[in-house]
């Protein structure tokens, strides 16, 4: 893992510009974002991996953008910092954002409540009026796999044909905006409730996208099929609506994206994450593409 210290300095040195001065540097995570909790109040999500897929801002006003029209809204979303300005920010060559700092709780979500609060953030965030682009990982991963050779060559066309099935069939549903990476790690059980966070991926696709990426784990890999009832109940019984199609269209997609994302993310994975690319790619084969 390379050095934090440049990063870190660019964090500290943005909070001070902008009258905030650091008390603390705690690391809460340090992967491809840096995040640290800078003050009793302050966390800077700093982008370390400058050189990935993603270059520029221009994803993070995005996340900034949802993030601010949901908590203005009383979405349960994590809020961004009200002593910063929205950004997106630079220095040094890192792109960053701030977040208020929430204290997680140790228990385990309800699933009835993961779905309430996925269809209270669709519901706030179908009055998003700016544009957001179109299924936008879909579009993203298969330039991935168009531009590096991940896999072996009956998987990396395997999981591009998915991909390209996957934006054919879903540009055909109702499109809205959508958190993009609905998986539990996006999700935090705090003293204020279920809070979702980690708005980088938002795009305009169907809301059964979302409802795929929480729930893939339990249905694909657990089998957990009450969990998987409980947090689709829920999510209909708040006022939203589940297409079959789309939703099996989906879990199809959203497992493509997420293998085809995996030797980024995890370059060197361990044991549990080799067995779950494993697993993901024996599925996606039994799956039809046509």
């Amino acid at each position: 893992m390379p050095s934090t210290e440049l990063p870190t300095r660019a964090a500290i040195e943005m909070a001070i510009a902008h009258g905030i001065t650091p008390d603390r540097c705690e690391v809460l995570q340090n992967s491809s974002t840096l995040v640290l909790r800078l003050t009793e109040t302050l966390v800077a999500r700093v982008v370390q991996d400058v050189d990935g897929p993603r270059q520029g801002t221009e994803w993070f006003a995005r996340e900034n953008a949802i993030a601010q029209h949901l908590t203005e809204h009383g979405a349960p979303v994590i809020p961004l910092h009200p002593g910063m300005p929205p950004g997106p920010h630079e220095h040094l060559g890192f792109p960053m954002n701030f977040w208020e700092f929430v204290t997680r709780v140790d228990a385990e979500p309800d699933p009835r409540e993961i779905g309430r609060t996925l269809r209270e953030c669709h519901h706030t965030m179908s009055g998003f009026a700016k544009p957001l682009p179109h299924l936008a990982i879909i579009t993203e991963s298969l330039a991935i796999l168009q531009d590096r050779d991940l896999f072996p060559t009956d998987t990396q066309q395997m999981l591009r044909d998915h991909l390209t099935h996957s934006l054919a069939v879903l540009s055909r549903y109702p499109q809205q905006p959508l958190h993009g990476d609905a998986h539990l790690g996006n999700l935090m059980n705090t003293t204020r409730g279920l809070l979702w966070t980690d708005w980088e991926d938002t795009f305009s696709g169907p809301v059964e996208w979302d409802v795929a990426s929480i729930i893939w784990n339990a249905q694909i890999l657990d089998e957990d099929h009450a969990t998987v009832r409980a947090i689709c109940d829920a999510y209909c019984e708040a006022g939203g609506t589940i297409d079959a199609r789309a939703l099996g269209q989906c879990l199809i997609g959203r497992a493509a994206v997420v293998t085809a994302w995996y030797p980024i993310l995890y370059p060197n994975p361990n044991v549990e994450r080799q067995m779950k690319l494993r697993r993901r790619i024996e599925w996606l084969r039994c799956q039809s593409a046509v």
